[in-house]
């Protein structure tokens, strides 16, 4: 009789537990036939009721009878667990098959991706690129240049000298020194070096990099620019060679309807020596308050190399002739973007940078 009112309980709680399809559910279950207060107690409560002979036999039936129930309960309890957990994968689904966020993509700095055109042009006239240093000799930056000390050109290029050895205490060297350090005020001392270095035969390279010059800091000039400098030697090289070179140069960069004049100038290192003008890319020539109605802009000085320069890269001013020229980079981009301030180069502003992107 013990026994067929235990299995009646199993199959009541059996089906109650198959029943049960949420967590609400299966703990009302749980208190039903489990806890201390639950069916299953009620039936050990009735063990002393029992003769001795059927107590031992009847309270293993019962722990058989919650040893069924208790896993029957896990399981039930696993299997609503992992069901909810996929309703709430299949909710809350990411759609990878959507776009990315689009990633901000970066681009050369304006001077930098000028220069880069710069020198596929001349690289394309057969000019090759030379790397001269940015610290140099008095000698090499300027006497070599036909600048001796206490040349009134030197003034245009109030120059950073460095204070020699590593002890910054130390007394700075002076402009009539050959040996005193300097930053570098032009990219024309790479002259020297390049003919040094390529001689005698003959040289057609364009020397770029940052120059650097003790100025007051305002909206066309800074205390650091980047220059190109141009240098071709040869035994027939002549005046219209540069402007032939100058002319092709101004077509790349600012299109094939552009044209150039030369005007004399004075420069230490070259004789004789030009200004070189392009027409006005903002109005075609016709005038206007950029080119201060002249129709032309000034962009570069050049000439044919010195025979003082020619002699101290050594070649013969005999029998080898050389031109010269010097572009200011930030200058060129200024006239090519319409872009007013200098500063604007070199101030990180990353809304002025991404209008070039």
């Amino acid at each position: 009789m013990a026994d067929a009112s235990l299995e009646i309980v199993r199959e009541s709680a059996s089906a109650g537990l198959a029943a049960a399809t949420d967590e609400a559910a299966l703990e009302r279950w749980h208190r039903q036939h489990l806890s201390a207060s639950g069916e299953v107690s009620l039936l050990r409560r009735g063990i002393g009721k029992l003769e001795l002979s059927e107590r031992k036999a009847y309270g293993a039936a019962i722990n058989a009878l919650v040893e069924v129930l208790t896993a029957q309960y896990d399981e039930k309890r696993a299997a609503l667990a992992q069901a909810a957990l996929q309703a709430r994968l299949a909710s809350e689904r990411v759609d990878l098959s959507l776009p990315p966020r689009a990633r901000r993509r970066g681009a050369l700095h304006p001077l930098r991706s000028t220069l880069r055109e710069i020198c596929q042009a001349f690289q394309s006239m057969g000019f090759s690129i030379y790397d001269s240093p940015h610290v140099e000799t008095d000698e090499f930056n300027f006497q070599l240049l036909n600048i001796p000390p206490h040349h009134p050109a030197r003034d245009m290029q109030d120059t950073f000298y460095l204070a020699p050895g590593d002890d910054p205490s130390a007394p700075m060297d002076g402009p009539t020194d050959a040996a005193a350090r300097v930053l570098r005020t032009h990219t024309s001392a790479g002259q020297i070096r390049a003919m040094r270095a390529m001689g005698p035969g003959p040289v057609r390279v364009i020397l770029p990099g940052l120059c650097y010059r003790n100025e007051d800091i305002t909206t066309r000039s800074e205390v650091q620019f980047h220059q190109i400098e141009g240098l071709m030697v040869g035994t027939d090289v002549r005046m219209s060679d540069l402007k032939g070179i100058l002319l092709q140069f101004a077509r790349q960069i600012f299109g094939g309807d552009q044209a150039v004049r030369l005007r004399g100038s004075y420069f230490p290192f070259t004789e004789p020596s030009v200004e070189v003008d392009l027409r006005c890319a903002l109005c075609g020539g016709a005038g206007c308050r950029v080119c201060k109605y002249t129709g032309w802009l000034e962009l570069l000085g050049a000439g044919l190399v010195h025979p003082v320069v020619l002699e101290n890269g050594g070649y013969d001013p005999a029998t080898h002739r050389g031109i010269a020229f010097g572009i200011g980079l930030p200058r060129l981009v200024m006239l090519r973007h319409g872009v007013d301030d200098i500063r604007h180069f070199f101030r990180n502003d990353l809304r002025f940078l991404q209008s070039f992107r």
